[in-house]
């Protein structure tokens, strides 16, 4: 399975300790160098993800998908969906909503943290997903509103 990653779900797993799920759930991830630039400007974040063989970083080819991307998005995102578009990836990990909307044009399947989440209870790799949001919100300072929140616990039958 190819999986590309944004920052966003790499950096937001790491800082509440579940980083592991994306391994458990997809084997390799590829982030583009852009992301990895951005992980890597918190040392601590940066060594986290050095000791990962199973984080691979490429990057982009396609300069004119890229260049069009980046009239609306940040470079991460830009990059990120334009390797998953290169690569045909089965899978984009973003979860900004600008980014994820231009996913959804390119026909991009996509899922963000609260995805990973709710997949991760499905095959037991944590039990609950309404403890992680809260370690969400609390350590990560991941904004989440209460209403996204009820109908994501909805999801994972906690609610």
């Amino acid at each position: 399975m190819i999986v590309v990653s944004d920052t966003s779900p790499i950096t937001n797993l790491l800082r509440i300790g579940r980083l592991y799920l994306l391994r458990d759930l997809y084997g390799d991830v590829i982030i583009p160098e852009s992301v990895h630039k951005e992980i890597s400007f918190i040392e601590s974040q940066r060594l986290a993800i050095a000791e990962l063989d199973w984080i691979r970083v490429i990057s982009v080819t396609d300069l004119l998908l890229l260049e069009e991307l980046l009239d609306t998005l940040d470079r991460g995102e830009a990059e990120a969906i334009t390797i998953a578009r290169e690569l045909g990836a089965e899978l984009l990990l973003i979860d900004e909503a600008d980014g994820r909307a231009e996913a959804e044009k390119l026909n991009l399947r996509f899922t963000g943290i609260l995805g990973i989440l709710i997949r991760a209870k499905e095959l037991d790799l944590i039990p609950l997903v309404g403890p992680e949001i809260e370690m969400l919100r609390r350590d990560a300072q991941f904004w989440i509103g209460d209403r996204l929140v009820d109908d994501v616990l909805v999801l994972a039958g906690e609610k």
